[in-house]
């Protein structure tokens, strides 16, 4: 690895994993930055948990390496994981001790020297709000505080990198903002952080997104740019029937992608299509048009039309 890859936290490098026939990683490549918050963004099925699990040290590469601080994770797993914290989706929190037992368990767990223990706990319980509920046990928390008390527990030894996988999965909307809002924070302290989502109104918040899809990266830029790289101009539609009116726009000309998004539709035109042709062409099929108007293309957008372009698989 040679030229920004060596000054980088992660730098991957033809990361490839194969479960017998299925191929789950195929020649994953992109580093990550010191004190950067790096999304790696897809659906189920694409990839990701693989990938957080070989930064890890917990699952081998077919092929391909990866480095986290300088260190092999193909030849030196064992190596990597004083560097880290990783949480998966089930981070192994114990129902039966309280909240500061877990937090003391997994300091023992690092070995965290007892006379540090004090300050970092103030400090996890000051960002988490979990100082109230110190007693109180693991299994009595609701989905959010658990996802924040398997971060303190992640967070206690202070490691330089941190893994977590789909963290906010399953979690009410106030408990994830407060989650961003402790990852922002970490990164402002020089953590860099590497989260997966399934939730592309969350990858928006991260400094820079890798979109995965069966186990290829599709792009990879700050969310800003990958925006801004989307052809033609994105409108949204509102009509007295939405399903519809997707199913007649995703064949007319000038309309690169139609994507229904609750009760409006999505539509990309290319960059030399009229509106009106679009409005026509639902009238011909006996679709009322409420609304038309221009909309900035979110990640959601992009990663749609992405994943819709036949060449999209070889990116």
């Amino acid at each position: 690895m040679t030229g920004a890859a060596t000054s980088a936290v992660v730098a991957v490098e033809r990361l490839t994993r194969r479960f017998g026939a299925l191929v789950a990683l195929d020649a994953v490549t992109f580093d990550v930055r010191p004190a950067e918050l790096f999304g790696i963004v897809g659906p189920d099925g694409a990839g990701k948990t693989t990938l957080l699990r070989i930064l890890a040290g917990v699952v081998r590469p077919t092929s391909g390496d990866a480095r986290v601080r300088g260190v092999s994770v193909a030849r030196a797993p064992e190596a990597v994981k004083p560097h880290i914290a990783y949480m998966s989706q089930r981070f192994g929190l114990y129902d039966d001790l309280t909240v500061r037992e877990n937090i003391d368990f997994y300091a023992d767990l690092y070995r965290v020297p007892r006379a540090e223990r004090p300050a970092r706990i103030e400090r996890l319980h000051r960002f988490s709000g979990l100082g109230p509920f110190a007693d109180r046990l693991a299994g009595k928390l609701s989905g959010g505080m658990k996802q924040k008390l398997s971060l303190s527990c992640a967070l206690v030894h202070q490691p330089e990198v941190l893994l977590l996988d789909e963290p906010t999965f399953g979690v009410d909307p106030i408990s994830r903002r407060d989650l961003w809002l402790i990852l922002h924070e970490m990164v402002a302290a020089g953590v860099t952080v590497v989260v997966s989502t399934s939730y592309l109104d969350e990858a928006e918040r991260c400094d820079r997104v890798a979109l995965l899809d069966h186990g290829r990266v599709l792009a990879l830029d700050t969310p800003a740019a990958l925006q801004a790289r989307l052809p033609g101009e994105m409108r949204a539609l509102r009509t007295d029937d939405p399903r519809r009116a997707a199913a007649t726009l995703a064949d007319a000309p000038g309309v690169l992608a139609a994507t229904l998004y609750g009760d409006a539709v999505h539509v990309l035109l290319a960059r030399d299509a009229a509106p009106a042709a679009v409005r026509a062409a639902l009238a011909a099929a006996g679709v009322a048009v409420i609304d038309d108007a221009p909309i900035e293309p979110s990640l959601e957008d992009v990663f749609i039309h992405l994943v819709g372009r036949p060449e999209a698989r070889r990116v």
